[in-house]
């Protein structure tokens, strides 16, 4: 019995091994079946018309950057640092230069005292004016000035003063003359007022230094509503509107068109003035309130006379200091001046 179990297992053995070269050989063949090549005699003959290429995509486009392509450079706009002048035409008014400039109706002042003595009705056609390049004042230097000192009067640094290149000034030694002039950018100064004082009908001779349509007496009459209405046709603003250099609004109105009473009250001045308003008058209407109206080309009423809200005063015109036909109209309160836009509807 043992020497029969051993040959047994070498059979068992034989017939496993046998069996599993058979198993190698078939799957052989199979591969061999499948991945043939075909011989010549197999294979179709070169068709050009039946070859089919690989359709085409084009390569989808990626997020990218673009930027046109420009034959000429053009230079970038740099701030103006050099005084322009301006010849001033007929209809213009400070507030329209300084609108043309881009600069604020002070400036237009500040840098053209010589010319205008800080009053904007001064202003006439042909007049030649300095333009500055920026917001600011325009000041001579005068033997004995002081850098600091007349930055302090203006408001500003030395800093601002000499580090503006169109001063030309050494940052580092601003060395100046008697008789150069400075451009002061952001300067500022105090104006030098020219207005008929406020006259209440109860201060008789009050308006006589200003002009021979000052009244004298001391008058009563009618009280004014509170409210008030547009003195002329137009609503809109022909000139110079209201600013720190102009305590009124210039109303557009042609010459020979009727301007009335913003509101009741009693003439306290009725004709020509001397400071440049030309043919005015002012009503008190009897509750604090004052208005004025300038440039007339008319004056229809007489000192001490009552006036209702919308009766006739006088015709618009360009009399006295004006460069075209306006109605020059003034709110006052307890002698203060109140901006017209705040009382009109």
């Amino acid at each position: 019995m043992k020497r029969i179990l051993p040959l047994v297992l070498s059979i068992a053995a034989f017939l496993a091994a046998a069996w599993t070269v058979r198993l190698n050989l078939a799957s052989e063949r199979e591969l061999s079946a499948i991945t043939a090549i075909p011989t010549h005699a197999q294979q179709n003959e070169y068709d050009p018309d039946q070859i089919q290429l690989p359709e085409f995509s084009p390569v989808p486009k990626s997020a990218m950057l673009a930027r046109n392509v420009e034959l000429r450079t053009v230079k970038p706009t740099r701030s103006r640092i050099d005084i322009l002048r301006y010849t001033v035409q007929s209809g213009d008014s400070v507030f329209g230069i300084a609108d043309k400039f881009e600069i604020e109706p002070e400036t237009v002042l500040w840098g053209n005292y010589e010319v205008l003595n800080d009053d904007p009705h001064l202003l006439r056609s042909g007049q030649e004016l300095n333009i500055l390049p920026v917001d600011g004042t325009y000041y001579q230097w005068q033997a004995g000035d002081d850098l600091s000192k007349v930055a302090n009067f203006f408001g500003v640094t030395e800093e601002d003063i000499s580090s503006w290149p169109g001063n030309k000034l050494d940052p580092l030694n601003p060395a100046l003359t008697p008789g150069e002039w400075l451009i002061v950018p952001g300067g500022k100064r105090a104006f030098q007022q020219w207005l008929v004082p406020t006259i209440a009908r109860g201060q008789a001779g009050v308006g006589s230094a200003f002009g021979p349509g000052a009244c004298s007496g001391t008058y009563t009459g009618v009280i004014g509503t509170g409210g008030f209405i547009w003195p002329a046709p137009n609503h809109y603003v022909s000139g110079n509107d209201y600013w720190s250099g102009h305590l009124a609004i210039d109303i557009a109105a042609g010459v020979g068109t009727g301007i009335s009473a913003a509101d009741s009250g009693v003439v306290v001045f009725a004709g020509w003035s001397t400071v440049g308003y030309g043919n005015m008058v002012m009503l008190d209407h009897g509750n604090g309130w004052q208005t004025l109206y300038g440039h007339l080309s008319q004056v229809n009423i007489g000192c001490g006379q009552s006036v209702l809200q919308g009766q006739s005063i006088g015709l618009a015109g360009s009399t006295g200091n004006s460069t075209g036909p306006h109605l020059h109209f003034e709110v006052r309160y307890e002698g203060g001046f109140i901006n017209p836009w705040f009382v009109l509807p």
